[in-house]
């Protein structure tokens, strides 16, 4: 009998885990020839979410949980969810249920039909603003024309991957992760199944659209070096300009004894320069930021506790 462990990160939803459970147990009580285990992940979470899967894991042997010692982020939860699995296929999905459990089987039968992963990808954004929707559209038509690394319009957590494919993600253990695109530069034939919006069974999102913001540039900035390449072109365009205006200045008063441009012209091209000036320093700010985190090598995440039979002591290093 394969086996096959869901990564379930959690951050404050007591309101829906018991509703998950009961879903999703319907779903893979029916599913033979495979075991499954969850792994339920609490991000630090300010209510009782903890509780909540301690008492799911009391009454439920298959249930598992991993808790950190504050909030580390969805990334760090879905990272260290992998981290302790150890079954032929992994899934990692909400616990709102705005990933249908009811998908897991053509999950299960994608990847019996050879795949390493099968991911979902929304069809619609039925229920979200349309400001929401069109930045998010937005992202991935900018991501994928800025990076090699493309990715599916609609494309979410939500997916089933083989144990290889798991192994190959783990070897990424960069601090400020991108899952999303992670799961698209590490390779592998991904099988895409489309699914239409679903709303949440219960609490509200943790995603602000700062948030969502922040995570965007995140995206960008990890799989891309072109916002630098931009601002080198900007300022060989912006020096070429210069060097023109000059020259017809010198012209205009050397030749025809025109008054150079005063005040006004002065303060425009000073202005102007100022802001391409901030904006370019902004983009290589992000970029060594980057570099900063990363040279600390701090874990990932710290565990506080868990009741897996073995804790592992690495707490989010590099297997």
């Amino acid at each position: 009998m394969k086996t096959i462990d869901l990564v379930v990160p959690c951050y404050n939803e007591e309101d829906v885990l018991r509703i998950f459970y009961q879903e999703t147990d319907k779903v893979v009580r029916q599913i033979s020839g495979y075991s499954f285990r969850y792994l339920l992940v609490d991000d630090g979470s300010r209510d009782k979410t903890l509780s909540v899967i301690k008492e799911l894991a009391a009454s439920h042997p298959e249930v598992k949980y991993l808790s950190f010692s504050r909030n580390f982020g969805k990334e760090a939860a879905m990272y260290a969810g992998l981290c302790h699995a150890d079954a032929d296929y992994v899934v990692v999905m909400d616990a709102d249920l705005q990933h249908p459990p009811a998908m897991i089987p053509d999950m299960i039968a994608g990847v019996e039909e050879g795949f390493d992963c099968v991911a979902a990808r929304r069809s619609s954004r039925k229920g979200e603003s349309r400001i929401r929707s069109f930045f998010s559209r937005q992202f991935y038509k900018l991501s994928n024309r800025m990076s090699d690394v493309k990715m599916a319009y609609g494309a979410v957590d939500f997916r089933m991957m083989s144990r290889r494919m798991v192994q190959a993600i783990l070897k990424l253990s960069e601090v400020q992760r991108f899952s999303k695109g992670i799961f698209m530069w590490v390779g592998f034939e991904t099988k895409w199944l489309p699914y239409e919006n679903v709303e949440r069974a219960g609490g509200a999102t943790k995603w602000s659209f700062w948030g969502l913001f922040k995570y965007a540039i995140d995206g960008i900035t990890s799989f891309s070096v072109a916002p630098l390449r931009m601002v080198s072109a900007l300022g060989l365009i912006i020096s070429l300009i210069a060097f023109v205006y000059i020259v017809i200045t010198l012209i205009q008063t050397l030749i025809f004894g025109i008054a150079v441009p005063g005040y006004v012209t002065t303060l425009s091209a000073v202005l102007f320069l100022g802001g391409i000036i901030e904006f370019s320093v902004g983009i290589l700010g992000e970029y060594i930021s980057r570099i900063y985190m990363e040279t600390k090598n701090r874990p990932i995440y710290i565990l506080k506790q868990t009741n897996l039979e073995e804790e592992r002591t690495d707490e989010g290093k590099n297997l």
